[in-house]
């Protein structure tokens, strides 16, 4: 059976849209905010994350935007992705442009129950924040793991949005990225 991984890069205060600053949210580059040795670390982490990866599951707009960008691409990331099993939730796109993609049109908890079911290993999410939100609602997610920047952004989509209950973590580990980046990691926890 599979596990849903929600990997984001997220604020202090929670922020994880627009970390490049190329949605027009106004708050800029999180990426220009950090140092050299951030960054690079950062991105080692990315790509040990992306070859432990057994598909990626990813909203419409996170899709498009990885679409636009990584098919072109040949680096250890690009190169994992263009290769690697990518299902979209969508219920406008009628067909992937991207290889090895697969639209999910359906109800989005049935498909994603589905996709646990059906793929062994790790499903990493990245970027789609209105599916984690489904997500998590659902208790479809087994572990986040959060790349914490130092500093608030004050505005823009959250990784977490409003729930009808409390749905408990546990922490599973904590690692510094660079100087200044923090890798927090957190499982689902059984329910009391």
């Amino acid at each position: 059976m599979g596990r849903i991984v929600v990997s984001e890069n997220v604020s202090l205060d929670g922020v994880s849209e627009d970390p490049r600053g190329e949605e027009g949210l106004g708050r800029g580059d999180w990426f220009a905010l950090v140092g050299e040795k951030d960054l690079h670390e950062w991105r080692e982490t990315l790509v040990a994350e992306i070859r432990g990866a057994d598909a990626v599951l990813l909203g419409r707009r996170s899709y498009e935007y990885f679409l636009a960008r990584y098919p072109s691409r040949s680096d250890a990331v690009a190169d994992r992705l263009n290769s690697m099993p990518k299902y979209v939730v969508s219920s406008t796109l009628d067909e992937a442009g991207w290889t090895n993609s697969t639209v999910l049109s359906g109800d989005v908890v049935d498909e994603v129950a589905r996709l646990k079911r059906e793929v062994a290993g790790e499903i990493v999410v990245y970027a789609s924040s209105r599916l984690v939100h489904a997500l998590i609602e659902h208790d479809l997610v087994d572990e986040l793991r959060l790349m914490t920047y130092p500093f608030v952004v004050g505005a823009g989509e959250r990784v977490f949005g409003g729930t009808s209950g409390v749905k408990p973590m546990r922490l599973f580990g904590t690692r510094v990225v660079g100087e200044n980046l923090v890798l927090l990691t957190y499982r689902v926890a059984a329910q009391p």
